[in-house]
């Protein structure tokens, strides 16, 4: 699995022009998923979310997790985009990205795991749907996981 993290301000996903989820401040993150995920991954990105401190303490300094913030949110979107190989030529190859069989689930756990260590729902954007995702990224403050390497970028 494949993570981007960003700390935002505000996100809000849009389908066929109609608002589908927002938040204010918080978390939007970007998932990729690929055939070889297991509910380890799962598992281990969630964790590594609630845990990841990158909200700023009273001296600005980037040392709290989102769960010192309860009034904060997490939208999470599913891009298969996230899995492109771009090795060869101009044009990305989405081999890698699992299809919507196993994508969906793997999808649907990730959010309620999310949201389960969190103790309140998260919000998320329509798989396989043709999104208008809007954010003010905060700092920016943007990191990328990859589970299977299980380390930051």
């Amino acid at each position: 699995m494949r993570l981007v993290i960003q700390r935002v301000l505000s996100a809000s996903v849009d389908i066929e022009g109609k608002r589908k989820s927002e938040i204010g401040q918080g978390l939007m993150l970007l998932l990729g998923i690929e055939d070889r995920d297991t509910d380890d991954d799962i598992d281990y990105l969630c964790h590594k979310v609630v845990a990841m401190r990158i909200f700023n303490d009273e001296q600005g300094v980037m040392n709290r997790p989102i769960t010192d913030f309860p009034e904060m949110g997490i939208l999470v979107v599913s891009q298969f985009t996230l899995m492109a190989s771009t090795r060869k030529g101009n044009r990305p190859s989405y081999i890698h990205a699992s299809k919507p069989d196993f994508a969906v689930p793997m999808y649907e756990k990730f959010c309620s795991q999310l949201s389960s260590l969190l103790d309140k729902p998260v919000e998320t954007g329509t798989f396989g749907a043709d999104m208008q995702v809007s954010l003010i990224n905060d700092g920016p403050v943007t990191i990328i996981m990859d589970s299977q390497m299980r380390e930051i970028f």
